[in-house]
């Protein structure tokens, strides 16, 4: 064979083929972002700032404001876009099919705000941004809509509440974890009313972009912003807004997976992680104060479930709270009155630590009550009578011992490919540090 046929056949097959690990999809895939970006974490902003950028890798249908905790709001994506808006010309100079800007301002929706309450069965009132979810899934395609949860699961739950005849049209990539502690109510719904949904359920995998890996809140400090990101374009000065420019982006994991190889598959190797079936999500029902000699698995359903007083009070109604140390604050959350003297409240930890806890309340019968859990390591664990079951399409991270990073379950997974995937965000920047 002649060089010159060498040269055309590589020239030929070089596309089909994977220079670096990744496996690019047969086509776009339909997306849908939910997000609680402007809440108190910034790391959504930086995965905003991802999808834009990568923004004609996608079939964008939505991006719905989700708070479900702090102050995030749809202004905040709009915000984003605007900045996105300013450096397209640059992205266009090298790639064609970004997003138009006006075409994401027009699918940018605002979504539930906050929690839902206990029994309010994990929903509550349609929002512009469950009404939309419905509205996408519903769309005639050859394609599911893949929604992609960087937040709480509030729109998720009422659009499925609303619509239910949706559930086999849509696939889910959520980013559990501690978005899971604030989410409790509407997961809780979700896992005991579809249990038939597709749904990758990613509580610490993803750590693996950013964290040490003995502390998985963490974000490693490097170099990456002032070599690679730099201050030249409307995007890399806002960046350095969001942990002064080092690299969290604890929700592109998503992204990543969608970019990378068949999505249908979870089990496979990808930059947004690898995962594997499990059948239940732990639920423990407690009827007392616990002490250390109690164990839970981190992301399990902590249902505290006890009788007191009979009161004259709404279902529902706030009627204690919990609270639990965090660093030198103290978070709280609201337990409810169910009713015949029941009061219930559903807790959700993040990561394995042993739990502090104590009760506060006007009533005596209830404040000042305190108690203790260990929180183990390994999800799902151990299996309880009151466990939600599952049905074969709900995924999670993979327990092998040798694919944890430190402490992170499943974190080398994605740990593997963080080079290749910040080396490949790089180039995209080059183009926006352009003269």
């Amino acid at each position: 064979m002649n060089m010159k046929i060498c040269f055309y056949l590589f020239c030929f097959l070089t596309p089909f083929f994977s220079v670096n690990g990744q496996q690019p999809t047969s086509q776009k895939p339909r997306i849908l972002i939910s997000t609680d970006i402007g809440g108190t974490d910034p790391d959504d902003n930086q995965s905003m700032t991802h999808l834009l950028m990568y923004s004609d890798k996608f079939e964008i249908e939505g991006l719905i404001s989700s708070p479900s905790y702090g102050n995030g709001s749809k202004q905040e994506i709009i915000k984003m876009i605007d900045l996105y808006e300013k450096d397209l010309p640059k992205l266009q100079k090298h790639q064609s099919g970004f997003a138009s800007p006006k075409y994401l301002r027009s699918i940018s929706k605002q979504g539930y705000r906050g929690n839902v309450s206990f029994i309010g069965i994990g929903y509550s009132n349609a929002t512009e941004g469950s009404n939309w979810i419905v509205k996408c899934a519903k769309k005639k395609s050859s394609q599911p809509l893949w929604i992609l949860c960087w937040g709480g699961l509030e729109d998720l739950a009422q659009a499925l509440h609303d619509a239910p005849e949706i559930h086999n049209k849509i696939r889910v990539y959520w980013i559990g974890g501690p978005n899971k502690k604030w989410s409790a109510n509407s997961y809780a719904y979700i896992v005991a009313n579809f249990p038939n949904l597709w749904f990758i359920e990613d509580n610490s995998s993803y750590y693996g972009l950013f964290s040490h890996s003995d502390e998985p809140d963490s974000v490693t400090a490097s170099n990456y912003y002032d070599k690679y990101i730099q201050d030249k374009s409307f995007l890399g000065k806002d960046f350095k807004n969001y942990y002064q420019g080092e690299v969290k982006m604890g929700d592109t994991p998503s992204l990543l997976y969608m970019m990378d190889g068949n999505p249908e598959d979870p089990t496979r190797e990808s930059w947004g992680g690898s995962f594997e079936k499990f059948d239940y999500s732990p639920r423990v029902v407690l009827d007392h104060a616990t002490s250390i000699k109690d164990t839970v698995a981190f992301c399990s359903i902590v249902e505290f479930r006890f009788k007191g007083p009979k009161i004259k009070a709404e279902k529902e109604s706030i009627q204690f709270w919990m609270e639990v140390p965090y660093g030198k604050t103290v978070q709280k959350w609201p337990g409810y009155y169910i009713e015949e003297g029941i009061y219930a409240i559903r807790y959700i930890p993040k990561k394995a630590e042993v739990l502090n806890y104590k009760f506060s309340s006007d009533i005596k019968e209830i404040n000042g009550k305190e108690g203790a859990l260990v929180v183990d390591n390994l999800w799902p664990g151990k299996q309880n009578k009151s466990d939600y079951k599952l049905g074969d399409d709900w995924f999670t991270d993979k327990q092998a011992k040798e694919l944890y990073f430190g402490k992170i379950q499943g974190g080398k997974t994605v740990l593997k490919w963080r080079d290749e995937i910040l080396m490949d965000w790089a180039k995209r920047w080059n183009w926006l540090n352009e003269e």
